[in-house]
């Protein structure tokens, strides 16, 4: 647990180092990172790239973690994130979600948001391939290859549909916390507590990562955006590959059902009418006010 524990630090100082450091000399124009919150208030997206910088930065130099499985997260978290952040400052929002994006794409039309859907989903199997699996024979390598590609890139999005409010897509982040420090790496060594503490350290990182901008989240001052939510939610997903096949195939078929859902019903509705999601939305936020009517998907 040691390990775990110096991964979370090592997150959060990487991640608050960054986020200083971005902020004060923001990457080419300031206004470029300056978005309109749904309070109608200016906040800015330079949380996500602090966020992507501190969890990969974490997780490449954080003890305990297999060599394989750490270039998997390097490259999950980075990939998944640069795709995030192009999508945040060259996408138009014209179109939105997977249906909105493919339709585009169908009538001849790249998007921005089609380039992150397809590029997340390689970057999630590229990821499954570098961290290997530990599966017997060639035919359930394969498999798992598959699965655990479809659970990053999956995952990847699903966060990122939860970044609509301050603290959403973190709180949902750390709300999977439990899942992934249960999750042993599938590259790691298989003794009694090895593999158990391999899985804890990588998820770590980008807990960390986020508790530490958590406050600049709540404060209504920054959000991940596509950046931070997609590396978010690709490392957790990478975190949850050591499960067994049975529970990875339980936590896919949940992560695809929501994703489908989203194309249909507003979370923040959903959100908003049950009361004990409804108070743990609003926790650490500030008083509601009547808000403008903004989109509820993306």
């Amino acid at each position: 647990m040691r390990k775990a524990v110096a991964g979370a630090v090592l997150g959060a100082a990487a991640a608050r180092a960054a986020y200083v450091a971005l902020t004060r000399r923001p990457p080419r124009e300031e206004k470029l990172w300056v978005r309109t919150n749904h309070r109608g208030e200016p906040v800015t997206l330079l949380e996500g790239p602090a966020f992507v910088v501190g969890a990969v930065t974490a997780v490449a130099v954080a003890p305990g973690v297999p060599a394989r499985m750490r270039a998997a997260a390097i490259l999950a978290g980075g990939a998944t994130g640069a795709l995030g952040g192009y999508d945040d400052l060259a996408g138009s929002g014209d179109s939105r979600g997977f249906k909105g994006h493919l339709s585009a794409l169908a009538r001849g039309e790249v998007t921005t948001g089609a380039v992150k859907i397809l590029g997340i989903g390689a970057a999630g199997l590229a990821a499954a391939v570098v961290a290997g699996s530990g599966a017997p024979t060639r035919r359930g390598a394969l498999l798992d290859v598959l699965i655990n590609g479809a659970l990053i890139a999956g995952t990847a999005n699903l966060l990122n549909l939860f970044d609509l409010r301050p603290g959403r897509a973190i709180k949902a982040g750390l709300l999977a916390s439990p899942l992934v420090f249960a999750a042993p790496s599938p590259s790691a060594p298989r003794g009694r507590f090895g593999g158990l503490l391999s899985g804890s350290a990588v998820a770590a990182a980008p807990l960390g990562a986020a508790i530490a901008l958590l406050p600049e989240d709540l404060g209504e001052r920054a959000m991940l955006g596509d950046a931070g939510a997609n590396a978010f939610g690709a490392l957790i997903g990478l975190s949850a590959t050591g499960l067994s096949r049975r529970s990875r195939l339980g936590v896919l078929a949940g992560v695809t059902a929501l994703n489908a859902a989203s194309e249909v019903v507003s979370f923040t509705k959903v959100i908003r009418a049950t009361p004990p999601l409804n108070w743990l939305d609003q926790l650490g936020r500030r008083p509601v006010v009547p808000e403008a009517r903004p989109s509820d998907t993306s």
